[in-house]
């Protein structure tokens, strides 16, 4: 039972990310998700069964498609790989906690939302308001403490940066702006603060980065919807160790 169900929910979690990555591509597009089959973006051939086996088939295929010979995307296995690892890792950090499938929710939200905003460079408001709803009834069956911090956490996530868009004119998206609200919902206040922090520190970092490379330029737009949610599963998992190492070593004496 010790090794076989850790092997069943990294394989769920594979799954998961297999249908995460058809929701994040088809969703801002307005394309149907669970009715229609998959098919090759390139050529369009109806993908079978065995073309559809998360990770393995990207190996087997060797990143091509069968069809067309089209190279497939690094976002396909990657995605799924991410969940079903951080899945695992999620149990053996909670255990057979509400936490657990909090770590689900979240991951499912991050994998979408990256493989939307890297694409497409939008952030559905379809998959917000779901999220939204979905983060709402989760608190009122496990709230935060105070009660209220999920409503404020909300509001600071999107005062934030919508200051943050007016006095840079555009420097972030509205789409950042909600989806930051939307975390609010699920970490409260402190978190959300921690999660914008850590957000921008890195989105700087892999900016400067990519300058520097010349692999963009400095007008070029840039996905923040990835960092934004790299920060929330930081925050998550480690968010109140990094607040006491914070506390203790710059702002007590």
């Amino acid at each position: 039972m010790s090794i076989l169900f850790p092997l069943y929910l990294f394989l769920a979690g594979i799954v998961l990310g297999s249908f995460c990555n058809v929701v994040g591509l088809r969703l801002p597009q307005n394309a149907p998700f669970i009715t229609s089959r998959s098919a090759c973006p390139s050529c369009s051939t109806k993908l079978s069964a065995g073309e559809l086996i998360p990770v393995a088939s990207y190996m087997i295929r060797k990143a091509k498609c069968r069809h067309c010979k089209t190279r497939i995307s690094l976002l396909y296995p990657a995605g799924e790989l991410f969940t079903g690892v951080f899945l695992l890792l999620s149990y053996n950090h909670f255990g057979w906690t509400v936490e657990l499938l909090e770590a689900g929710l979240l991951l499912s939200l991050a994998v979408i939302v990256t493989i939307s905003d890297v694409k497409y460079m939008v952030i559905p408001n379809r998959l917000l308001v779901f999220s939204a709803l979905a983060f709402t009834v989760l608190r009122v069956f496990h709230p935060l403490q105070p009660w209220y911090d999920p409503l404020a956490g909300a509001g600071v996530g999107f005062a934030l940066v919508f200051f943050i868009i007016f006095l840079s004119r555009g420097g972030m998206g509205a789409g950042d702006m909600k989806l930051l609200a939307v975390l609010g919902l699920f970490l409260g206040v402190r978190l959300t603060l921690l999660t914008l922090f850590l957000a921008v520190a890195a989105g700087a970092v892999v900016s400067t980065f990519l300058l520097a490379a010349k692999m963009i330029s400095r007008r070029q737009p840039f996905p923040f919807g990835p960092f934004l949610m790299a920060g929330a599963l930081i925050s998550f998992y480690y968010g109140d160790a990094l607040t006491a190492f914070y506390l203790r070593y710059f702002i007590q004496p």
